[in-house]
């Protein structure tokens, strides 16, 4: 399925939406997912911070992993008065009631980082499908055959979807010649670590131990992985995947337990989400917001406007990125690391 149709920026890209009068006075109301997942606070400072320096009104809350509670929660923001939604949906088809209820009141919606298929929706992430890309890509440069596990997102998230299409895009050509063998392949419930955890200890006693790779689909479920795999003593031995660029993820990359993090600069996503937010509060249509272009690739094919910025590979050979543009500090980056033998430390 070749669905990305939106054109791809870098994260460079975000330097605002000059020139756009911004009206004041407005509240943008923002439904969490999981609000606990480290990568959401970068996100928040950056939307909180542009919206309020508008002079507009930030309001929000965690569904704490329960699609029912998200329900209610966007039901509560929208009787608080917001302008215009932000919604990081847990479950994007059980969230499209409190979606339709916004589109009939005229509430302008952006689904944040995960698809929700309402036609009213502009729909703002990363190319997730080019995530799972290169997660393949780079595990390819070190490990090109043998049994690969593959430890997948929650089921409900189309992301989980997405990135395993752009994995097994990359990875297929070797899978049909035989020399990749799936032995393994799982859901992970709310993405929890724990949850990967257990599936990986799963998997490596199905299969003796004899797992050779591991595509996790995000940092979070990484660390799990690990965790089964040092159990084994097998972590550093067999190389897994992530995405997101988890603090504690960029420090098992240059540790080595961790062969990549895919660095999706929430900074920046939250810039241009905040910004598009402004835009709409101020009665702007999605069609006037820059680099919108049109997405169908969801399990429904509900053609979105969307927004798609593009994602870099973290390795041990270019960890000074993430360090040099202040993501993470170079002590924690490099913490237990021979100073010299990894890139930035």
């Amino acid at each position: 399925m070749k669905k990305l149709t939106a054109a791809l920026m870098g994260a460079v890209f975000v330097a605002g939406f000059a020139g756009s009068a911004m009206a004041e006075g407005k509240t943008i109301g923002v439904s969490w997912k999981i609000f606990q997942e480290e990568r959401w606070k970068r996100d928040e400072a950056v939307i909180k911070g542009i919206v309020e320096a508008n002079g507009d009104t930030y309001i929000s809350a965690d569904a704490q992993g329960s699609a029912g509670k998200q329900l209610t929660d966007v039901e509560s923001l929208i009787s608080q008065g917001a302008d215009v939604l932000l919604i990081v949906p847990f479950d994007s088809e059980a969230i499209l009631p409190a979606v339709q209820n916004a589109a009939d009141e005229g509430i302008p919606l952006i689904a944040y980082d995960v698809q929700i298929e309402h036609p009213d929706s502009l729909y703002i992430t990363f190319d997730n499908v080019g995530v799972g890309r290169l997660m393949a890509q780079e595990m390819l440069k070190v490990k090109d055959e043998g049994n690969f596990a593959f430890i997948k997102g929650d089921q409900g998230d189309p992301n989980a979807t997405f990135l395993f299409e752009g994995i097994m895009e990359v990875l297929k050509p070797n899978i049909d010649a035989g020399k990749i063998k799936n032995v393994g392949e799982a859901f992970t419930d709310g993405w929890k670590p724990e949850n990967a955890q257990r599936n990986m200890e799963q998997m490596l006693t199905a299969n003796d131990n004899n797992i050779d790779a591991v595509v996790s689909e995000n940092d979070g479920m990484a660390g799990g992985v690990v965790a089964a795999l040092a159990a084994q003593g097998l972590a550093g031995s067999v190389p897994v995947t992530g995405q997101d660029g988890d603090l504690a993820a960029i420090n098992r990359v240059a540790l080595g337990t961790q062969l990549v993090s895919v660095w999706k600069d929430s900074r920046a996503l939250g810039k241009v989400a905040a910004e598009a937010a402004l835009m709409l509060a101020e009665g702007k249509s999605m069609a006037d917001i820059p680099n919108v272009a049109p997405f169908s690739g969801g399990k429904r094919g509900v053609e979105v406007n969307s927004i798609l910025l593009a994602p870099t590979a973290i390795t041990k050979d270019n960890l000074s990125v993430v360090i040099d543009a202040g993501w993470i500090d170079k002590e924690t980056a490099c913490n237990g690391v021979t100073m010299g033998s990894v890139d930035g430390c």
